[in-house]
């Protein structure tokens, strides 16, 4: 149980105790007959009440306009009201010369009651209801809201003052009183009820120190209507707990409106500033924050010169999107965590540990004594994977690049760092080794690789592009029943750029898709243009880019190409790769709407991927291509004979067609007749040959028939 939750059970019991020891002892208190003391502490306690009132209404009113809510200027407008009542009451009641002409005794306790009225209806109805803030314009709306109440409530008092004067003589008019005396106390006994019910949920301090005064309200007021003997001495403490009430009441409202709501915005700042310098995955401080300590690395060694040597190594996991696409998401975040954990588990003195977002992490070495040192901490940092993660599907093992920048050496700013080790790591992952320490020609080459991204972006509106076509033979006959376009890329300056080179940073960029676009319309194309000279058609086959592929409108395009040029979809095989058909569902969804065109689909480069026979014998395909690696040591690797007549023979029984790709010699085309392949491709037939080339040599028209 919270302390403030303890104060609140304490108050209540305190004040029950309080009022039984007062019946107890009621006889010897009466005995005292200094009335004029009795008066004149009544005049005090009820001064200090009507201060309290006041300074609820000060500052809610007049303190702190910049936060302004709802139940802090509808308390400060009421208490206004109360307290101008309390003083009216207080000089009636202890008879202050000047004032009893106007107010007598009866009257100061009808307007007691009539203020405790006020404040029971008004705390039950302002903070029984959630607050909420408001804008600096509703304050004046509030007030004259506030202010026809208190005139309502003035007018109530004249025309009340009225009647009550002529009703003193009637024993009636003080039972009416008793009886509006118990209503209030119910009020505030319904009040601490309704402030206590909603939800169950946790109460907050301030809502806690709201019931305590409620609490002393009420205990109050059954002094002030004590059925048994109602004297100076049950006044004296009925205004004594009031103002214990008031009390609480004023600090109950500066914490609720005032103090909690800074509270919360300090917290809330606070969680904002620590989100902006750590990652929420890990836990581990970010990018943001490792600019910070490098800049001051920096500073510090500029000021002294005799620091050691500081390392930012760069660490990056390997194929974490084949974790990723394979486990799911959930189990990605799960091994993102694992591996910070296990590397931060062993950060020692002088060294951070880093999140660099997605699956990168950086870790920082100062004061060391020189480069050897930082490579052989790096190395340490790969043996802690030698062992396998753990996760809920099973045990991985998991594999690390890294990248090292040194300084003083490798940069002079903090910036200049952080990227040139993510260079290196960059390197050590395209080059396959584990450790790569920055060097001056690792800048050059993302240097040319983002200025060949930059010309790749400009070389469809510069037409650089072009197609080659491969033949594609059916081997029972070396008749040409296909071809395969494939695309090249005639930079002005550099000349012909390999695909290994421009296709990978086409697809990391997602230029590949309106280039894929270019190639199918260009293939369909003349392909077309072939048919309508008088060629015999043939099939013209596609290749299909991952990010084409998850095109949800990828259908559609095609569709309107075809319809554009008016060719036979059965004439275009579209070629995917395994990888393609990692998400079956999307995969199996997307090939439907395809086939519901009339093309043919291939799987490229079968058996170098994700291999499943659940997908084959369930996906809308028509044929397996086998992977080139496999037919080139078709005759001196048995293990690769192996692969290539079991393709084979699956394809058969799945009735599927099966094309061989990279035949480049008689014995491995002997080889593939033997188990039966359909066709094939390689440069035993031909190497990849321009349009003009390819007509001349593999284009045969249509012969006439006879009439």
């Amino acid at each position: 149980m919270r302390q403030e939750e303890r104060k609140t059970i304490h108050a209540a019991v305190l004040g029950a105790v309080l009022f039984l020891l007062i019946q107890i002892f009621r006889t010897p208190l009466g005995l005292i007959e200094d009335k004029d003391l009795l008066i004149a502490l009544y005049l005090i306690l009820g001064c200090c009440t009507v201060a309290f009132g006041f300074a609820i209404f000060a500052q809610g009113w007049l303190l702190f306009s910049s936060r302004l809510s709802r139940a802090r200027l509808y308390t400060s407008a009421l208490f206004l009201g109360v307290s101008i009542f309390d003083f009216l009451h207080v000089l009636g009641f202890t008879g202050i010369p000047g004032i009893a002409p106007y107010i007598s005794m009866e009257q100061s306790l009808w307007l007691l009651t009539f203020s405790r009225l006020a404040s029971a209806l008004g705390i039950v109805l302002i903070f029984c209801h959630a607050d909420q803030p408001v804008e600096a314009a509703s304050k004046n709306k509030v007030f004259r809201n506030a202010f026809l109440i208190l005139l309502l409530a003035g007018a109530v008092f004249g025309f009340g003052n009225l009647w009550v004067s002529g009703l003193d003589e009637y024993v009636w008019a003080a039972t009416a009183r008793n009886l509006m005396n118990m209503a209030v106390l119910f009020v505030y006994l319904f009040g601490v009820g309704i402030i206590i019910y909603p939800g169950k949920r946790e109460k907050s301090a301030s809502l806690l120190i709201i019931i305590r005064s409620l609490v002393f309200f009420a205990l109050g007021q059954v002094f002030f209507m004590n059925l048994f003997s109602v004297g100076e001495m049950d006044y004296l403490f009925g205004m004594l707990s009031s103002a214990a009430a008031y009390y609480l009441l004023l600090t109950g409202v500066y914490r609720l409106t005032l103090e909690e709501p800074f509270q919360e915005n300090q917290e809330a700042e606070a969680r904002i500033n620590y989100l902006a310098y750590h990652d929420e995955l890990t836990g581990l401080p970010n990018r943001r924050r490792l600019m910070q300590r490098m800049e001051e690395i920096v500073l510090q060694s500029e000021k002294d010169k005799s620091r050691g040597f500081s390392g930012l190594v760069i660490m990056n996991i390997n194929h974490f999107k084949n974790i990723n696409d394979s486990l799911g998401h959930y189990a990605g975040d799960l091994l993102l965590q694992l591996v910070s954990r296990r590397i931060g588990d062993e950060v020692k003195e002088g060294e951070e540990l880093f999140s660099m977002g997605a699956d990168e992490f950086a870790f920082l070495m100062t004061e060391r004594t020189g480069l050897e040192h930082c490579l052989v901490r790096a190395g340490e940092l790969l043996q802690l994977f030698d062992t396998p993660v753990g996760l809920e599907s099973g045990e991985y093992h998991i594999s690390l690049s890294l990248g090292v920048s040194i300084y003083p050496g490798d940069g002079d700013t903090a910036e200049q760092l952080i990227q040139n080790a993510d260079t290196a790591v960059h390197n050590a992952k395209e080059q396959g080794v584990e450790i790569r320490r920055y060097i001056p020609a690792m800048q050059m080459k993302a240097k040319e690789r983002l200025k060949l991204e930059n010309d790749l972006r400009r070389a469809l509106e510069r037409d650089e592009f072009y197609l080659v076509y491969q033949p594609q033979v059916l081997l029972e006959t070396e008749e040409i029943v296909g071809m395969e376009a494939l695309l090249r890329w005639n930079h002005p300056k550099r000349g012909l750029v390999s695909p290994v080179d421009f296709i990978p940073i086409a697809e990391e960029s997602g230029l590949i898709v309106p280039i894929g676009e270019w190639v199918l319309r260009t293939a369909c194309l003349q392909n077309k243009m072939w048919q309508n000279a008088g060629y015999q058609p043939i099939c013209v086959s596609i290749n299909l880019s991952m990010r084409q592929f998850l095109q949800p409108n990828l259908a559609g395009k095609i569709d309107a190409i075809l319809r554009e040029i008016g060719l036979d979809p059965c004439y275009v095989d579209l070629e995917i790769t395994e990888s393609m058909t990692l998400d079956k569902e999307t995969a199996f969804d997307q090939l439907i709407r395809l086939k519901r065109l009339g093309v043919c689909i291939s799987i490229d480069d079968f058996g170098t991927g994700y291999s499943s026979l659940h997908y084959l014998k369930n996906m809308p395909i028509d044929r397996l291509k086998i992977d080139r690696s496999f037919v080139s040591d078709v005759m001196e690797d048995s293990n690769n004979a192996a692969i290539v007549s079991t393709i084979t023979s699956m394809a058969h029984h799945l009735k599927l067609k099966v094309t061989a790709e990279g035949v480049e010699n008689q014995e491995q085309l002997q080889f593939l007749r033997q188990q039966h392949c359909h066709e094939a491709q390689g440069y035993l037939f031909s190497k990849p040959v321009k349009a003009a080339e390819f007509e001349q040599s593999f284009l045969k028209p249509l012969l006439e028939i006879p009439s």
